[in-house]
């Protein structure tokens, strides 16, 4: 599996079950069931973490500053509230489409973790990652994933499939390459983690490489209590270049605050010299 998935300590077999498409045309519905969505918290606390801050930043800044870990964690986790559902939203993404490409790799950068203010969504196109089956070579083998994610919890006049496609249109014409370059710049930076520089120039300059498929998504996370009321945004025929889903959640709300609950606790453990 790839390297990304083994820093997040979560096995993407596992989130394969979570995910069944329960309708395929003319867009993708899936449905989660609550016995998995139960386990979110255990399952998902240490890896959500993790999105933001790895175990060994934690670490090393504890032992600098003196501080806490749990203060550290906190001081990059965002509060509950729309910029807490929507990163949520994404990360689900994030283990859905890596999880939908099994059994080959996918890496993806952790854009959490490039935030500049944690009570605000990270910048740029929601969800970017790459399935490069013959990497360290570009080959027509190669895809971008690439998707607009929109998360409704609550009752209120927001239309996230609606918007969800609006906004897809936008990756596709512009912000998706934008991206890249701006992911490039941090990597120039810092480890950006889960991609490097050569991955993103492999797209950035995809005309000096083999031609890659690019797979755009419009997205929309959903409360189950409230799906019923938001499908009638749903197209009724096949879009031409992107792909609408949609994911159903139960508890959507408690969910995401029990899962970055979970998130908050988990602390790196350090590991006894033998």
């Amino acid at each position: 599996m790839a390297d990304y998935v083994d820093d997040l300590g979560f096995e993407l077999e596992t989130a394969l079950a979570w995910f069944p498409h329960v309708v395929e045309e003319p867009y993708v519905l899936v449905k989660v069931d609550a016995e998995h969505v139960a386990a979110w918290s255990g399952a998902l606390g240490v890896a959500v973490r993790r999105c933001y801050l790895s175990d060994e930043l934690i670490l090393v800044r504890a032992g600098d500053l003196g501080a806490e870990p749990k203060d550290i964690i906190a001081a990059a986790l965002p509060d509950p509230g729309s910029t807490m559902s929507g990163d949520f939203g994404e990360i689900l993404v994030f283990f859905y489409q890596a999880s939908r490409e099994l059994p080959q790799a996918v890496f993806g950068p952790r854009k959490w973790r490039l935030k500049q203010d944690r009570t605000k969504p990270a910048p740029h196109s929601d969800v970017v990652q790459f399935v490069l089956p013959h990497w360290p070579t570009p080959s027509g083998d190669d895809a971008l994933l690439c998707s607009e994610v929109k998360t409704k919890a609550t009752n209120g006049t927001f239309k996230p499939i609606k918007e969800a496609i609006k906004d897809s249109e936008k990756d596709r014409i512009s912000r998706l390459a934008k991206t890249l370059v701006w992911l490039r710049e941090k990597a120039l930076l810092q480890d950006i983690d889960g991609v490097d520089i050569a991955m993103l120039e492999r797209f950035i300059r995809a005309t000096d490489h083999p031609a890659a498929l690019r797979r755009f998504r419009a997205i929309a996370v959903i409360s189950s209590n409230i799906i019923d009321q938001q499908l009638g945004d749903a197209p009724t025929e096949i879009p031409d270049d992107y792909t609408v889903v949609v994911i159903s959640v139960p508890e959507l709300k408690a969910t995401y605050e029990s899962v970055f609950e979970a998130a908050r606790q988990a602390v790196p453990v350090v590991a006894e010299e033998t």
